[in-house]
């Protein structure tokens, strides 16, 4: 459970630091494609964040490319319970 605890806390923090502007998408993309394996109901936000940030996004406007960021950030540490 200290794995998943992690996760949380991470994310969270990481998620804070992105919205705030103290943390590039590079550096959110990075990290996200590095978490490993989660169980359910994390394990799915985690494989969707990581799809969501692999690299090839430009047709993708700046605002809205974030707010999607965040809201994949925002599902992994409160995912969704039906998942």
């Amino acid at each position: 459970m200290a794995k998943v605890d992690d996760l949380v806390a991470s994310t969270k923090a990481a998620h804070d630091r992105y919205v705030s502007g103290r943390m590039d998408r590079e550096i959110v993309r990075a990290w996200i494609l590095g978490l490993g394996e989660y169980p359910a109901p994390y394990g799915q936000a985690v494989l969707d964040a990581k799809a969501w940030f692999k690299p090839g996004r430009h047709d993708v406007d700046a605002t809205e490319l974030k707010l999607a960021d965040i809201e994949r950030l925002h599902s992994i540490y409160v995912p969704s319970l039906t998942s």
